[in-house]
């Protein structure tokens, strides 16, 4: 390859030099201004310099030795230029030459049968696209050719590093002192009021592994008629006192009034994650329960994967422990809350199956979670085993 320098007044001057010495198999590498003639650095005009190449292709007019054309480049920038722009155009010189014999990168392999099985159970599942990546990555680190031949052994291995991505926040704890403050917050039609009159009955009527305790319902959702009257029903029926407020001063004067009460839910409003004037006059009104609180976000199972993307984040103000997933009767795929959760790092406290109060309602397990996939199977001893009972 030789390369070659040329000075002139202006590009049109310098192309026809490049042209008259070097002929049509001369190419330009680069291209820039700098100063021509003068005394001292005085009187000195702009002009342009073109550094080139011969196209090995043609025949070359002039011979040009390529180290001294090097050096010659080296020494003008190192003069009027700094160092990391010499780096670049160094580096670019580089790269255009070795692109000349790069051979192009070899085709990927088809992946290994077993993996395309898994890869179909994971998006059958609605797992994210990154969530599945890293199963992927996982897989070849630890399963050889060999290994992977066992179907079984992989699925289980999938199962199993799934269940390790799932949170699960302990249940509620009673010290004794003072009382347990649980507010549920998420958007609308989850089954939030649901929920609240489930875990009313649970710690208020007990369930033959913990004692009853008392329990006070207030809500603040005095805009559904409905809502109100279902949450008053359920409070009825388990002789579970329940108080409407309007404001943050009348929930601020119940919390006080029943400050002996072993366990306080609140009910609150439905709102959409894109309501955020609303959302910010709830989070004012709940700010009177304390930073003591617990609040749950209750998420639907058949949220899509954007949606609760957008949930997870939108109620993250309210700065919620853990979610409470509802409506797990209504899929068999959860892999898409699973991946979002793992990615926002949010534990699972309860699990929602059904209307039935309270014996819908339970304390989630990973186990009970890794049940709702859909085709995979669930060696549920060994996974019980490994992450505790159901």
């Amino acid at each position: 390859m030789q390369y070659f320098t040329i000075q002139a007044r202006s590009n049109r001057e310098a192309i026809e030099k490049m042209k008259s010495s070097y002929g049509d198999d001369a190419r330009i590498l680069t291209h820039r201004s700098v100063r021509m003639g003068g005394f001292l650095g005085m009187f000195s005009a702009e002009g342009v310099e073109v550094t080139g190449y011969l196209s090995e292709d043609g025949n070359r007019k002039k011979k040009v030795d390529v180290e001294e054309e090097k050096k010659k480049i080296l020494e003008t920038v190192k003069k009027e230029q700094t160092l990391q722009v010499l780096l670049k155009e160094i580096q670019g010189l580089r790269e255009s030459l070795e692109s000349r014999t790069v051979p192009p990168p070899p085709a990927a392999a088809d992946p290994h049968p077993a993996l395309r099985q898994i890869d179909d159970l994971l998006t059958a599942n609605e797992f994210s696209s990154e969530f599945i990546i890293s199963l992927h990555e996982r897989t070849r680190k630890e399963f050889s050719l060999e290994t992977l031949e066992n179907y079984a052994l992989l699925q289980n291995a999938v199962v199993g590093w799934i269940g390790e991505r799932i949170d699960i926040d302990p249940p509620l704890r009673f010290n004794g002192s003072g009382s347990r403050i649980v507010i549920v917050v998420g958007p609308t039609g989850v089954g939030k009021t649901t929920t609240i009159a489930k875990l009313a009955a649970i710690y208020g009527i007990g369930d033959g592994h913990r004692p009853a305790r008392s329990v006070r319902i207030i809500t603040i959702d005095n805009y559904r008629i409905a809502a109100r009257q279902q949450i008053e029903t359920y409070a009825e029926i388990m002789r579970i006192p329940v108080s409407l407020v309007e404001s943050a001063a009348d929930l601020q004067k119940n919390l006080a009034l029943y400050q002996n009460t072993d366990l306080i839910l609140v009910d609150t409003i439905g709102r959409s994650p894109r309501d955020l004037a609303k959302l910010a006059e709830m989070k004012e009104i709940l700010a009177s329960c304390g930073s003591q609180a617990c609040v749950y976000l209750a998420l639907a199972a058949t949220t899509k994967a954007s949606d609760t993307e957008e949930i997870l984040r939108q109620f993250e103000p309210f700065g919620y422990r853990a979610v409470i997933l509802t409506k797990l009767d209504e899929t068999m795929r959860i892999g898409n809350v699973i991946s979002c959760l793992a990615r926002h790092r949010k534990p699972v406290a309860y699990l929602c199956d059904g209307q039935g109060v309270p014996q819908d309602l339970e304390e989630a397990t990973v186990v009970r979670m890794l049940m709702n996939m859909e085709g995979f199977r669930i060696d549920r001893e060994t996974l019980e085993n490994r992450f505790g009972r159901s």
